[in-house]
């Protein structure tokens, strides 16, 4: 490996394990609240501040606002969701795939009439995190630690509204620095992965899922010039399956004896 690829690879590997260090956690919080789609809502309102930075030149010009915007947005829709959680429990999965749709074809909409919009579209899904620069991990490195900190401090943290605030803000930075697929897949395949285990270090075995999907997929992106975001993707998948085949065969070996 060249001195000029891995200059490339290794803020990307480091982007990966930031994403990994919080969505891991937030992810298997997800699934025990049984709202799968809220990442993927809450990733895309988030875009569609991003996009609405975009369309304004003047807007765009402001400090930081591909930053705020997007948090502004992600915080919105994390409020809404949180309090139809409390009025509309039965019907909140669905309620947040509406929220989903409605932002993307929101996104859509704005985007229609520039001869760029399906690039920017496509950005924003897919992500650029083969290029993300050591000065772009500076603030999620700095939020993300300061979230886990708290989340160690007080775990019951996660089971309130507060995880709804917790989670736009992690989303928002994310989707800056990995797009919206890889949002949704680092949240949810590891937890898949290990959704049937349990154990004092089961996260641990999750936070293996992810980095060797991270590994992998920036490897081959690399290497054979493939779409970095659908790549990691498909080895966080790869990964996330094998796992959970291994485990099941490792458990029944395991209670046979």
């Amino acid at each position: 490996m060249n001195y000029e690829l891995l200059t490339i690879l290794l803020p990307a590997f480091v982007a990966g394990i930031l994403v990994l260090s919080t969505h891991v956690v937030l992810g298997k919080q997800v699934l025990k609240r049984g709202i799968i789609f809220i990442d993927l809502a809450i990733a895309q309102i988030a875009a569609l501040g991003a996009i609405v930075v975009r369309m304004d030149h003047d807007i765009a010009e402001l400090a930081y606002v591909n930053i705020w915007m997007p948090a502004i947005f992600a915080l919105a829709g994390a409020g809404i969701i949180a309090w139809l959680a409390k009025r509309m429990e039965e019907e909140l999965e669905a309620m947040i795939g509406c929220f989903y749709v409605l932002s993307a074809v929101a996104a859509m909409l704005l985007l229609s009439n520039d001869p760029h919009g399906g690039e920017l579209l496509k950005q924003l899904m897919s992500g650029q995190i083969l290029w993300v620069n050591w000065q772009q991990l500076l603030l999620p490195a700095v939020v993300y630690s300061a979230i886990l900190a708290l989340i160690v401090i007080r775990p019951k943290i996660l089971n309130g509204a507060f995880f709804y605030l917790l989670f736009a803000l992690v989303i928002t930075l994310s989707v800056e620095l990995v797009g919206v697929y890889l949002v949704f897949s680092t949240l949810i395949l590891p937890a898949l992965a290990i959704n049937k285990l349990q154990g004092k270090y089961v996260l641990l075995w999750a936070y293996g899922v992810g980095l060797i999907g991270y590994v992998f997929g920036l490897f081959l992106s690399a290497s054979f010039d493939l779409p970095s975001g659908a790549t990691i993707v498909t080895t966080l998948a790869l990964s996330a399956v094998l796992f959970r085949l291994s485990s099941k065969v490792f458990m029944k070996a395991e209670s046979a004896t």
